[in-house]
């Protein structure tokens, strides 16, 4: 994100909770939106007088560079205590590693797992939950995969329903600054999971990342409840890969009990959240509108029939239709966009032009591609020449990724600020440098067009001033480090 200090990790919240009500003392470090050198200071002042033994830490692919940083800071200052780290990285790096060894091949995804091995001293793959008290244990082993739902550590719908809720207060609540229509607006998350089978998109053969797993909606409802009424949030930003995933009645269940808990505490929400288009109806927009719902996101990725075939996403008309919905419902839209996919070129730019500028979204996100491991993009693609691996969609038409050591590389995250996109892929009609040009050409002109504002400008996740650049020597102020009542 441009900002890191917009939505909190709720992930690692989650296992700060079960680690307080298992009884272990826990503290916990936040170093979002520190730049380099004052999180590494940050880090090195908070590892030498701590008394803890276990780091775990959490990261996406992009912030995997920092956490292997982080990792080898904490060994320095401290020889001997254990890191462990989790998080979608770990696992996807796992699943695509697991379907290499499946084929009986040693490619580059047992490759980066090897990076991982050699960076941190516990790996886990999954949801942590169910896997505290075995990364915590005398000897764990050195991959604690959580991601096999045959193993006793598989989070299920049943184990995800008695989860409590994001422990909230271990990090300063009051830094995280994102507001919907000027209400200011937290994240909560009704469901994990995604089933379908994108070609872009990481975590297909992860079973953590591919089933859905929702929450009982009164148990959503209660939580956004306590927010609102005993810490004054407001705004909710649900991070569900897909809203409305089926069945209906859990959608429209959800939004009832939404208006209804506002109707109860004599207050107004405002909602956003993400939906997918080709599940998205008529009913599903009102329901949501009258719970507060101002606007939606969905994934379009593309304009052009061709590109959403070969990412198997959709079509056009759908994507369509979704917006003329909400449109009618009063609802706004944010169209999340991508370019660099299999068969990229000029003709489907165009179209992906056109389409943007006839449905004129209220927002919009332009990205561009990267193959993730865990994606099939990264797990389908065969070496070409060296240094770079090629998919190829069923039509044939092909998409080129220059290897990428994710733990020495940054630059190519899914939001970043303009002018700062990199690419490290490219196709048969458009070369590395063509992508990112062309990115950034739609953006501005669709943007120009639609009057959408430019990213980080007020009211469209505007940065903050990074914070901590002067932390004066002694204690960390608890914007930075909050500790958990001893065991």
């Amino acid at each position: 994100m441009i900002d890191d200090r917009v939505f909190p990790s709720l992930g690692i919240l989650m296992l700060a909770a079960v680690m307080k009500a298992l009884g272990f003392r826990v503290e916990f470090l936040d170093l979002s939106g520190l730049e380099d050198n004052v999180f590494e200071d940050v880090l090195r002042r908070h590892v030498a007088t701590s008394p803890a033994t276990i780091y775990g830490l959490t990261a996406t692919t992009p912030q995997i560079l920092s956490a292997a940083k982080m990792a080898a800071i904490i060994k320095e200052v401290k020889p001997g205590v254990r890191t462990v780290i989790g998080g979608p990285h770990m696992t996807l790096v796992n699943a695509a590693a697991k379907l290499e060894t499946k084929r009986g091949i040693a490619g580059r995804a047992r490759d980066a797992m090897s990076v991982m091995e050699g960076a941190f001293d516990v790996l886990v793959a999954g949801n942590g939950e169910l896997a505290i008290e075995t990364f915590c244990s005398d000897n764990p082993p050195k991959l604690i995969d959580a991601d096999d739902p045959s193993s006793s550590l598989w989070l299920g719908k049943d184990e995800l329903r008695v989860q409590p809720w994001p422990a909230r207060d271990l990090i300063d609540t009051s830094t995280y600054h994102y507001q919907i229509e000027g209400v200011a607006t937290t994240t909560v998350m009704a469901q994990l999971g995604c089933p379908f089978g994108c070609t872009f998109c990481g975590g297909r053969l992860s079973p953590m990342l591919r089933r859905v797993r929702q929450r009982d909606p009164l148990d959503v409802v209660e939580e956004m409840i306590h927010l609102s009424r005993d810490h004054g949030w407001n705004g909710f930003m649900f991070v569900d890969d897909e809203l409305n995933l089926p069945p209906q009645e859990n959608i429209l269940g959800l939004m009832e009990g939404i208006e209804r808990a506002q109707r109860d505490l004599g207050v107004t929400w405002k909602l956003r959240g993400l939906n997918k288009a080709s599940l998205f109806d008529k009913e599903q927009a009102v329901a949501m509108y009258r719970a507060g719902f101002r606007e939606l996101l969905f994934g379009f990725e593309s304009g052009s029939p061709r590109i959403l075939r070969n990412m198997l996403k959709g079509n056009v008309e759908e994507n369509t239709r979704a917006v003329e919905i909400c449109r009618e419902a009063g609802l706004k839209v944010k169209a999340l966009m991508s370019i660099g996919h299999a068969g990229e070129s000029l003709e489907s730019i165009e179209e992906t032009r056109a389409w943007l500028k006839l449905v004129r979204p209220d927002s919009l996100d332009m990205s561009v591609i990267t193959c993730y491991p865990g994606t099939p993009y990264f797990d389908e693609a065969v070496e070409t020449r060296d240094g770079v691996y090629t998919y190829t969609a069923k039509n044939g038409d092909r998409l080129h990724q220059v290897e990428v050591d994710f733990t020495q590389v940054d630059g190519y995250a899914y939001k970043m600020a303009t002018d700062s996109y990199r690419s490290y892929v490219f196709t048969d009609q458009l070369t590395q440098d063509d992508v990112v040009r062309w990115r950034d050409d739609l953006d501005r002109d669709v943007r120009r067009y639609c009057g959408i504002p430019e990213p980080g400008s007020l009211g469209h996740d505007q940065p903050s001033v990074v914070r901590g650049v002067n932390i004066p020597p002694g204690p960390l102020p608890e914007s930075i480090l909050r500790v958990s009542a001893s065991a």
